[in-house]
C-alpha cells in the first residue's frame, strides 16, 4: 500500500494551505465573533457575511474548488466547476487536504467541500440523471444553491435505519411525501433549494429495499422547518440543523434517485468516502487541538513551572501525537482500500475509522481544553466548538455502537466461514 499523494494532491496540499494561513486564519476568528454578536442582539445571523462569499471568490479564483470531486465521476464536471488539472481526485490524494480544511470551520465552505452539499453531490453524481444533474448538480458546484440530507427521525431510533417511518408513496407519476425529519443540516442556510429526502416505499419488501431517496425542492408545499435545533447549544450559522415536517408533499416521480426502493444502495454508496472526509477532518481539528495545547502549555507558568511540565502534561503530549498519528494512518488505509476495492471491500475499515478518529479528536482536544483552563470551554478560543463538533460526530453517520458491530462482523465471518 501507498499512501504518498500524487504530485499534484501535494501540490493542491501546499497551496490550500497557504490560502488557510494567508487568506482564512486572520479573519475566522472575527468572522465568528460577528456571527456571535447577531445572534446576541437578535439579528439576522443566518445570512452569511459578505467576507464569506470573497472567501468562496477568492478560492474559486485560486483554483481550489470542488477538492472532493472523486477521480472515477468527475469528467467534465471536474473541468466545469473543479480545481486546477481538470480532473477528481482519489480518496487517498484528497485526504490530506480534507485534514488541513479540518483545522478551520469556514474552510470546507470556502473551498465548496461542506457537508452535506459535498455528499449530496456524489450522490447527483454518481446516482442522477442527466435531467436531476442539470438542475441540481450544476448550481451546486458553482456554489450558487446548497442542500440539505432528510434521513434521521425524532420518533425512532435512528441508529438502525430500517426503522424509518417516514413515508415516499407513489401515486401515478407523482410520490408523496409524509413523516418527520431531524437533524437535517444545511436547512437553515437561506440558499438551501434542495433536499434529499429518505422515505418507505415498500414495506413489506426485505428490509434494504422498502427506502426510497427523492429530490425535493425546499419550496414545496408541505415542507415545514418546525424548529432550528441546537447542537450543545450552538445552532451551526449559516447552515444549521433543523426538525422538518413533510405533509403531503407531492413532487414529480422523475425526482426519484435511481429508481423506488433503491435508497439503502445509494446510502451506502454515499458514506464511504463522506466517512474519510468527516474523519482527516476530525485529524485536523485533532492537530489544532494539540498544537494550542502545547503552545499554552509553553507560554503559561504555574507553581514556578511552565504548565507542560505540571501534572503528567508532556506525558499527555506524547500520548495525543501517538493517537493522532495512529488515527490518520487508520484513516488513510480506509482511503487506499476505497480507492482499490471500492465500499464493500472497504466495510470494516470504514467503520473503524468511524469508531476511533471521533473519540481520539475528543480525547486530544478535551486535554486542550484543559490545558486553558476556563478559557477552554469559553468562545474566546474555538476548543469547545472544536469538542462539540467531534462529540456529535461519534453519532452522526452512525453511531459508535453499530460501527463497532460492523467491524466485530467482519472479523467473526473469517472464522465462520470456515466452520
Amino acid at each position: 500500500m501507498d499512501f504518498a499523494p500524487s504530485a499534484r494532491a501535494a501540490d493542491l496540499v501546499e497551496r490550500v494551505g497557504r490560502f488557510m494561513d494567508e487568506e482564512i486564519a486572520p479573519v475566522e476568528a472575527r468572522y465568528h465573533r460577528e456571527v456571535a454578536a447577531l445572534r446576541d442582539r437578535g439579528e439576522d445571523a443566518w445570512t452569511p457575511l459578505p467576507l464569506l462569499a470573497e472567501l468562496r471568490a477568492k478560492a474559486r479564483g485560486a483554483g481550489l474548488w470542488n477538492l472532493f470531486l472523486p477521480a472515477a465521476h468527475a469528467s467534465a464536471y471536474a473541468e466545469r466547476f473543479g480545481t486546477d488539472g481538470g480532473t477528481g481526485l482519489s480518496n487517498t490524494d484528497y485526504a490530506p487536504i480534507a485534514e488541513l480544511t479540518g483545522r478551520s470551520f469556514l474552510a470546507p465552505h470556502v473551498f465548496n467541500c461542506n457537508a452535506p452539499d459535498s455528499g449530496n453531490m456524489e450522490v447527483l453524481l454518481q446516482y442522477g440523471n442527466q435531467e436531476q444533474r442539470d438542475r441540481w448538480l450544476d448550481p451546486l458546484l458553482d456554489g450558487t444553491i446548497r442542500s440539505a440530507f432528510a434521513m434521521t427521525e425524532p420518533e425512532v431510533a435512528s441508529s438502525d435505519a430500517t426503522n424509518m417511518a417516514a413515508t415516499a408513496e407513489l401515486d401515478g407519476d407523482e410520490v408523496v411525501l409524509n413523516g418527520r425529519k431531524w437533524w437535517t443540516t444545511g436547512i437553515g442556510h437561506p440558499d438551501c433549494a434542495v433536499i434529499l429526502f429518505m422515505g418507505s416505499t415498500y414495506p413489506d419488501a426485505e428490509k434494504h429495499r422498502r427506502h426510497t431517496m427523492v429530490l425535493v425542492p425546499r419550496d414545496t408545499p408541505g415542507v415545514r422547518v418546525e424548529r432550528m435545533l441546537p447542537a450543545m447549544g450552538r445552532y451551526d450559522e449559516p447552515f444549521g440543523h433543523g426538525e422538518l415536517s413533510f405533509t403531503d408533499v407531492r413532487v414529480p416521480a422523475a425526482n426519484i434517485l435511481l429508481g423506488p426502493g433503491r435508497a439503502f444502495e445509494i446510502a451506502q454508496g454515499r458514506l464511504g468516502p463522506g466517512r474519510v472526509h468527516h474523519c482527516m477532518r476530525l485529524i485536523g481539528l485533532a492537530e489544532s487541538a494539540l498544537e494550542a495545547a502545547c503552545r499554552r502549555g509553553l507560554e503559561r507558568t504555574a507553581f514556578g513551572k511552565p504548565l507542560v511540565n505540571l501534572g503528567g502534561n508532556r506525558e499527555r503530549i506524547a500520548k495525543a501525537r501517538i493517537a493522532i498519528d495512529s488515527a490518520r494512518l487508520l484513516v488513510l488505509n480506509a482511503a487506499w482500500k476505497l480507492d482499490t476495492v471500492g465500499a464493500l471491500g472497504a466495510l470494516s475499515e470504514i467503520s473503524q475509522i468511524k469508531a476511533q478518529v471521533p473519540t481520539v479528536a475528543q480525547e486530544v482536544i478535551d486535554f486542550a481544553m484543559q490545558m486553558h483552563g476556563g478559557a477552554g470551554v469559553s468562545d474566546d478560543f474555538p476548543l469547545a466548538a472544536a469538542w462539540s463538533t467531534a462529540r456529535a460526530i461519534r453519532l452522526a453517520d452512525g453511531p459508535d455502537e453499530v460501527h463497532l458491530g460492523m467491524v466485530a462482523r467482519v472479523e467473526l465471518a473469517k472464522y465462520a466461514a470456515g466452520r
